[in-house]
């Protein structure tokens, strides 16, 4: 917890001061897990805004200033989700708006319906109709993506203080990183003070889970919300955003197949809490942490003669607007603990990935993705740097190991018989064919049965 900022020069001086006497004291924004993965540290960035006092409170004068922030978020689920920790979800520390209760968007318009436009003279008024909207699945006012629990509170004079509290910023690993958080936050604002923003509340549905935890939608709602700000007149730039990209989405790596290129790159997944276990020390909340998510991306053709499979089930791949490419998501058990969803369903690891020539029914290409040190290795240690963790994560990607032989339709027999000898032709493999999941049509779940 830092002091406020009361401008933004004063927020750059604190913010880099901290980080560069963080660092002279061996102090770390950012650690590297025990397979190479690049994270944060899992403390929070919470961005706070008020005024110097209550009754200076934006917040307070301005309740349609809330509305509009809240609506704005809302809209654009990137900003829920680039900026947070690898804990998301309804359960997590800071649950969106609309993921926790099915009827909380209806609630929450007829709760914008009572707030005035412009400045109001009743600063209660906002806590009141939202106190009880903005709060996690128990009813914990904290643990929300926006925390208004020291806004107005009626309890006591501690809670009304005009503070909102963002929580759903994990801490960047580097200054300027931060720094940008605070700089489209500060461009929002001053953008729904001029004016409020009041559009209908989005219903996302099963596509808040779907589409919104690959990397191709998350950064492509960003570069929406870059592109508005640029024409309201703040002037951002679309690759301020990169560092953020690679940081909450690793790349895992690329195989090139003539012209054809499949990537393959780390995807969020809201793991699900377990029901509560009784342990020696009293009862737990473990969350399954054993299920993952990653993004296949394949460029480079527009024809629809190529298909990609995952260990022999066709990966869902929807067109992205850009020329000769799609992306779909790939959601996998990859190792199995002792506490989870479904335990009877093993992990899926190895992933095989497959480039399918649907004209002459074989794979073209491929590779091969392992969650964990391919040869069996066990880390006993994490890595001591940037190269070491690089180190790991390479290891862990074959651009190699497609699936050989005929991939069925297979060739007619009579074609082939005068080149192959009696008896050698290649046994053709399960098709890669099923019905797309309706809930999740971006997403092939492994831990689901084919249908």
């Amino acid at each position: 917890n830092v002091h406020p900022a009361p401008s933004w020069d004063a927020l750059v001086d604190t913010t880099t001061t901290l980080y560069a006497l963080a660092r002279e004291a061996r102090l770390g924004t950012e650690k590297f897990m025990l397979d190479g993965r690049h994270t944060g540290t899992g403390g929070g960035n919470h961005i706070t805004l008020g005024g110097p006092t209550p009754a200076d409170s934006p917040l307070l004068r301005r309740p349609d200033l809330l509305r509009s922030l809240i609506t704005y978020w809302q809209h654009h689920p990137g900003l829920s989700f680039l900026f947070s920790g690898l804990f998301i979800g309804p359960t997590s520390q800071a649950p969106r708006v609309d993921e926790a209760r099915h009827d909380s968007l209806y609630e929450l318009d007829i709760a914008f319906q009572q707030m005035p436009a412009g400045e109001a003279p009743t600063p209660w008024l906002v806590d009141r109709l939202l106190r009880n909207l903005l709060v996690d699945l128990t009813g914990n006012t904290h643990r929300a993506e926006f925390c208004i629990d020291k806004l107005y509170a009626p309890g006591s004079a501690s809670g009304r203080l005009g503070l909102l509290e963002l929580r759903a910023f994990e801490m960047p690993p580097h200054a300027h990183m931060a720094l940008f958080q605070a700089l489209l936050l500060r461009a929002l604002v001053a953008r729904f003070w001029r004016q409020a923003y009041r559009q209908p509340l989005a219903r996302w549905g099963s596509g808040l889970h779907d589409r919104f935890m690959l990397p191709h939608y998350v950064a492509a709602d960003l570069r929406s919300v870059l592109a508005e700000l640029r024409e309201a007149g703040y002037p951002f730039q679309d690759d301020w955003l990169d560092p953020f990209v690679e940081f909450r989405f690793p790349h895992y790596g690329t195989v090139q197949v003539g012209d054809l290129a499949l990537e393959l790159r780390a995807a969020l997944e809201p793991w699900h809490v377990m029901g509560e276990e009784t342990t020696a020390g009293g009862t737990a909340r473990y969350v399954d942490s054993s299920v993952e998510r990653l993004q296949v991306r394949l460029s480079g053709t527009a024809d629809g003669r190529y298909v990609v499979a995952c260990n022999g089930r066709k990966v869902p791949l929807q067109a992205t607007g850009t020329h000769g490419e799609q992306v779909a998501g790939v959601r996998y058990r990859a190792w199995n603990p002792p506490s989870a969803l479904h335990p009877t369903i093993g992990p899926h690891t190895p992933l095989v990935f497959d480039i399918i020539d649907t004209w002459n029914g074989r794979a073209v290409g491929g590779c091969t993705y392992h969650v964990a040190h391919p040869g069996g290795r066990n880390y006993e240690t994490f890595p001591v740097n940037a190269y070491e963790a690089e180190g790991r994560r390479i290891m862990r990607f074959w651009n190699y190991g497609h699936t050989a032989g005929a991939i069925v339709p297979p060739p007619p027999v009579a074609a082939l018989g005068r080149f192959l000898p009696e008896g050698s032709l290649p046994a053709p493999l399960t098709p890669p064919t099923e019905a797309v999941n309706t809930d999740y049509p971006h997403t092939l779940d492994l831990r689901r049965q084919p249908r």
